[in-house]
């Protein structure tokens, strides 16, 4: 037998091997946070490809949160370092987040409903608790990611309702990939905050409706992420 048809190795996507050499160059040349990489055309004439292979692969470290693109600015690095998540593993969020976004919509938006309805003092206090973490988190140049889910989960426990909040642990992981992924967007961590004050002045205030719609405007805002204009299969013309 014969093993000249055995099954091909799939070739790395032309970002991909982009990627791979943005990261040496990263970590040879001593690179940290705040510092710019060269323009787009400088990298597509010095590493033999294309504009729109480059351009794909500055879409995954932005994607990432590892770059800053600055319109007519320039590309900066967020970070020391180019650790690249698997572009196989942001393939599988990218195609289940959209379904986690609708699932928490449908919930907290009941979730706070009810919150306003039923919480007692000491929700309150654990409410104001997380926004005071949160809003420390994001004074530290944090992202907020610790108080955003503390504020999540004391909403969820002043529903005082045990089936959704199982339904909310159910998805907990995936929950928590939403969260990071919103949350590193430029500019996301303070919004989330003034949302997360309406919410809470909604549900102190008793009023149901506004709790929910409030919630709503959130979870929408959650679901804003570059990750989903994202196409890992757009490569374009290799041939300039």
């Amino acid at each position: 037998m014969t093993d000249a048809l055995r099954p091909m190795a799939a070739r790395p996507r032309m970002y991909e091997q982009v990627l791979d050499r943005l990261r040496s160059y990263v970590a040879e040349g001593g690179l940290s946070a705040g510092d710019r990489l060269p323009p787009e055309r400088d990298l597509a004439a010095r590493l033999g490809v294309s504009r729109a292979s480059v351009k794909q692969a500055i879409v995954v470290l932005e994607v990432q949160g590892l770059v800053e693109v600055r319109h007519g600015g320039g590309t900066y690095l967020v970070r020391d370092s180019l650790d690249i998540e698997p572009v196989e593993r942001l393939v599988e969020r990218r195609r289940r987040l959209p379904d986690v976004l609708e699932a928490r919509e449908a919930l907290e938006t009941k979730l706070a409903e009810l919150a306003a309805e039923r919480r007692t003092d000491e929700d309150l206090a654990a409410l104001r608790f997380s926004l005071a973490k949160m809003a420390g988190e994001i004074e530290e140049g944090k992202h907020g990611v610790e108080g955003d889910r503390l504020f999540h989960a004391a909403v969820t426990a002043a529903a005082h309702s045990s089936i959704l909040a199982e339904f909310m642990r159910s998805i907990a992981d995936q929950i928590t990939e939403s969260r990071n992924e919103s949350l590193r967007q430029p500019g996301r961590p303070s919004r989330s905050l003034a949302q997360h004050r309406a919410i809470l002045d909604a549900i102190a205030a008793q009023r149901p409706g506004q709790a929910a719609a409030a919630m709503r405007r959130h979870v929408r805002t959650v679901a804003k992420v570059r990750l989903l204009d994202w196409d890992p299969e757009e490569e374009g013309d290799e041939s300039g």
